[in-house]
């Protein structure tokens, strides 16, 4: 049977949980000659590759070394590499149900008109307990994704979004958006994200939905040290960055526009005392946090217009 669907995992550093991603998708309960495996090693210093090669006897994986650091070059590394009609891509610390490969195909052979992009439920497997001030609000950043029972078309991906841990895509979809832009997700220490909601945004303006599906579902690590409070600081901050970007490749507003634009935000934000005094004071209260996390969004945003003059 030929190959109808790739099965992608980008890795970096994360040997320790890469085999249980690979032989998530090895034990897929269908389909068993249609797909093939592909992992994209990002400049790793570990023994990821000694990790692949214990997979060996599994004839249809493949290994590829992208040396450019960034999550966008692997995954771009992952779509060109492969010889299905679809990819489909799994975090490396993320567990694919038995039947995902089979519902990602369901979806892109049987709904009407077929869509640009899939995606289903991310759950979590807490690595230690969840804090008392993790609102459900500031859950979703830690890529746990749960919108509905009922599968749909994502009628606005700025409320409900696909997340790239759990993603699929028709290659013909890839090749006309020119797949991941490189100036956004993570790229080393930089916590920049939204690659995937940008290529999403994408391809609804060129007329495909997002689709949802809750049975295409896999587990995702939550590690402990994303369970602190220092790392939702970061990541909002980074989430403001990151809409910075977003906005930037899609209006290319010019430097005079970016800083009217990044005045006017940081004059709006002076005008919430409230919000000011939220960012400064440590808080054990989830709502009073979620309001901080949301606040270092627009502190974000703002650095990143103005600091983008310096690019």
């Amino acid at each position: 049977m030929n190959i109808l669907i790739s099965a992608i995992i980008c890795t970096h550093n994360r040997a320790k949980y890469l085999p249980k991603a690979i032989q998530s998708l090895v034990d897929q309960t269908n389909f068993k000659d249609a797909y093939e495996i592909i992992v994209v090693d990002n400049c790793s210093t570990d023994s990821t590759k000694e990790v692949v090669a214990r997979f060996s006897d599994y004839a249809n994986i493949r290994y590829f070394y992208e040396p450019t650091l960034g999550l966008s070059h692997a995954r771009n590394t992952g779509w060109r590499s492969a010889r299905g009609e679809y990819v489909a891509y799994l975090d490396d610390d993320a567990i694919a149900c038995p039947v995902w490969i089979e519902k990602i195909i369901e979806v892109f052979e049987t709904v009407v008109p077929r869509p640009g992009c899939v995606g289903g439920k991310v759950e979590p497997i807490w690595e230690s307990p969840r804090p008392a001030w993790l609102s459900d609000e500031l859950v979703t950043s830690l890529t746990v994704i749960d919108w509905s029972e009922t599968p749909f078309a994502l009628p606005d991906l700025c409320q409900k979004w696909l997340a790239g841990a759990n993603i699929a895509f028709p290659v013909e979809i890839l090749k006309r958006m020119g797949g991941f832009v490189s100036g956004l997700d993570r790229a080393g220490t930089k916590m920049l994200s939204s690659g995937d909601v940008f290529l999403e945004k994408q391809i609804v303006k060129d007329g495909y939905s997002c689709f949802y599906h809750p049975e295409m579902a896999v587990r995702h690590h939550i590690q402990k040290s994303r369970l602190e409070q220092g790392w939702f600081i970061r990541r909002y901050y980074w989430q403001g960055m990151s809409d910075a970007a977003m906005q930037l490749l899609e209006e290319t507003p010019s430097g005079v526009e970016r800083v009217h634009q990044g005045i006017s935000k940081a004059w709006s934000l002076l005008q919430s005392p409230q919000k000011l005094m939220n960012l400064a004071l440590p808080s054990e209260d989830p709502k009073q946090f979620t309001e901080k996390c949301f606040t270092l969004i627009a502190v974000g945003h703002i650095a990143g217009l103005l600091g983008a003059l310096r690019n």
